[in-house]
């Protein structure tokens, strides 16, 4: 490839650099904001970068001045993490405390930071005891997740559940339907929700497309694709195999658009792309003092001086970032590049979800994106959400978008994205049988009846002319009713005693974990009983048969079979009645079960096959499932005991850090 550009970006490039230092002065929007919330509740629709995070710190700042307490939930630990430690060093680390399932900090401070599921949990215990919530303020970021398939329905609980003398402040930079979530929480809560909206991005973006000969031309003239790029699609039939990533990064450096964020289709392209950066390895300046702070970060995480992609990072200057990798490999990955320490990442669209590490740059080689189920077209808000990484509010005057022609690149779709806002979010409420005990902890069934009448699925179905619940009801009611046949619920509809402390269990499949509890099919060792529990925490649909482990503890398999046959009644009755029901697989309780043993991690990585993300989220997601078992203290004392000990095994380096 061969640097060269369009005459008619010379006049843009030569914008290309660091913005003159201002003092701070809030926008328009951003003190709209904080008014609005002074006086009731707030949705802010703003870009990223734009301002968001100081109006709810000022927001936060003004209910702890007045003796008040503050929740600040987020979808990402991660995300949550960040929010702490950011909050920790502007209010003091004595006033926030942090809840996310791994982590419990300084819980009684007057603002908590926290994933979403745990302030949701708190509203359970609340509306049991019949207390207030203690909170004067609660903070949502990302309430774009509201419409997630997977986790929005806690988003939309939280809104209902959330007493209404408690201001609700709610900030995305993707919601298409802003005035409609805000008319609904506004019926459902008594009192105004102000959209307080921002169009203008912090930094411009201007998008760019690369030929494969190194010439760089603009992506769109007057509004539209460039002539050039559309009889480009003619060419690009001839083109095959993979992008060369060294030489691209040469380009964007040759044209001071570094660093910057390659958005790819899989981890594998990730991984891959690194190989090609190899060749562009060279001896350079330590600019600001990158390898003091990448010494740092070792003394803090020496089994990273190991990891594989050490060299890429220490050498090449880039970076793989994707869910397939450590939590402490993505924390130095990120820690990194906010500290303008590498020139490039390559990223799966994960990134652009939440986690705060911008770029000059983003780069994109296809317009379609997996879903963990098939290829879809880039939606608005994905599309928004990865264009919004483009540009570091006071370091670039300008971000750019990159477009290269990947196999799977439609550059009419992203002419048509560039004009489209974001999607709009539609509700995912849908009733599942821990929120229905949980509910039926503090209500009736014609109280759980009101509550979905209140939801957001109902307002969407009466603004598109249709009346009623439709099928959400019903589905409730046989959710209800499934738990009366098991005895969880009395005829009353009052829960049981199994009933009270099943509801305690706020996991994906309760009943299954309560059958193994109530039929004392759950082993009587620490090790054994992370291995049965990881079969429940294990969400996928994929038995793996993995050979480099074929010798399998007796102990092993007589606890398997134990826990199978225990659960596979109850499992045959949800098919009949026709609930969804997650196989149960025998290899995460086998690799859970090393671990817990004391395994190397390297050794169970390479004999397992599976991926150290994947890995280090089945060991995450079995000591949340085991820390419910945990809290069943004074029903369950011996196996709330031996949960305990099981976390303390797997809860290790490097899947904590």
């Amino acid at each position: 490839m061969e640097p060269s550009i369009d005459g008619s970006l010379r006049k843009v490039f030569s914008r290309i650099g660091r913005p003159e230092e201002r003092p701070f002065e809030p926008d328009p929007f951003q003190l709209e904001a904080l008014e609005a919330i002074g006086q009731g509740d707030c949705l802010v629709t703003a870009p990223t970068g734009s301002g968001k995070t100081w109006i709810a710190r000022e927001a936060i700042n003004s209910v702890l001045k007045a003796g008040g307490r503050a929740w600040y939930a987020t979808p990402l630990k991660a995300l949550s993490n960040a929010k702490w430690i950011e909050f920790g060093s502007y209010f003091g680390p004595e006033k926030v405390g942090i809840l996310t399932g791994d982590t419990k900090e300084n819980a009684e401070a007057p603002l908590i930071v926290g994933t979403t599921e745990i302030l949701r949990n708190q509203m359970y215990d609340a509306m049991h005891e019949g207390v207030d919530l203690p909170c004067d303020l609660v903070v949502l970021d990302e309430a774009h997740y509201l419409g997630d398939p997977d986790r929005g329905v806690v988003w939309e609980e939280v809104m209902i559940y959330l007493p209404a003398r408690v201001n609700l402040l709610l900030l995305s930079a993707t919601i298409g339907n802003a005035e409609e979530i805000a008319a609904w929480l506004t019926e459902l809560r008594g009192k105004p929700c102000r959209v307080v909206r921002e169009t203008k991005r912090p930094v411009p973006l201007f998008p760019l497309f690369l030929h494969p000969t190194g010439k760089m031309l603009p992506l769109l003239t007057r509004g539209k694709l460039n002539p050039m790029v559309r009889d480009f699609e003619l060419e690009r039939r001839r083109l095959h195999g993979p992008p060369p990533f060294g030489e691209i990064i040469r380009v964007l450096k040759e044209f001071n658009l570094l660093p910057a964020i390659f958005f790819l289709k899989s981890r594998s392209d990730c991984d891959g792309a690194l190989k090609s950066c190899r060749r562009f390895d060279m001896e350079r300046k330590d600019e600001g003092g990158f390898r003091q702070f990448l010494q740092k970060m070792l003394e803090k995480f020496p089994f990273l001086a190991g990891h594989r992609q050490f060299y890429y990072l220490e050498h090449c200057r880039v970076a793989s970032h994707h869910g397939g990798q450590l939590p402490a490999w993505k924390f130095l990955v990120e820690t990194m590049m906010n500290r303008g320490f590498l020139d490039a990442i390559f990223a799966t669209t994960t990134v652009a979800a939440g986690v705060n590490y911008p770029a000059r740059t983003i780069v994109m080689l296809n317009s379609d994106i997996y879903n963990g189920h098939d290829f879809l077209p880039l939606s608005g808000t994905e599309f928004h959400q990865m264009t919004g990484r483009a540009g570091r509010r006071g370091q670039d005057n300008i971000g750019f978008l990159v477009i290269i022609p990947g196999r799977f690149m439609d550059f009419r779709h992203i002419e048509n994205l560039l004009r489209s806002g974001p999607n709009e979010v539609e509700s995912q409420i849908r009733a599942d049988f821990s929120m229905v005990l949980n509910l039926l902890l503090s209500q009736t069934p014609e109280g759980i009846r009101e509550i979905v009448r209140q939801s957001l699925a109902v307002f969407q179905r009466k603004q598109r002319g249709k009346e009623g619940m439709g099928s959400l009801w019903r589905d409730f009611e046989r959710h209800i009713a499934f738990l009366r046949e098991e005895g969880f619920v009395d005829e009353n509809h009052r829960l049981t005693k199994d009933g009270l402390w099943a509801s305690q269990l706020r996991l994906d499949q309760p009943l299954l974990i309560a059958e193994c509890l109530r039929k004392e099919a759950f082993p009587k060792d620490a090790q054994l009983l992370a291995a049965m529990v990881g079969m429940f925490a294990y969400d996928g649909d994929q038995e793996l048969h993995i050979s480099a482990m074929r010798r399998v503890p007796d102990r092993l398999k007589k606890a398997f079979k134990r826990v199978l046959s225990s659960v596979k009644p109850l499992q045959r009755r949800l098919e009949e009645r026709g609930f969804n029901v997650r196989p149960l697989f025998f290899w995460p309780a086998q690799v859970l079960h090393a671990w817990a043993r004391g395994w190397e991690w390297d050794d169970l990585v390479v004999r397992s096959g599976i991926s150290e993300g994947e890995l280090s989220m089945l060991v995450l997601r079995t000591a949340d499932n085991l820390r419910q078992i945990r809290s069943l203290m004074t029903t369950h004392q011996e196996i709330a005991e031996l949960a305990g000990k099981a976390i303390d095994l797997i809860l290790r380096e490097p899947v904590i850090y």
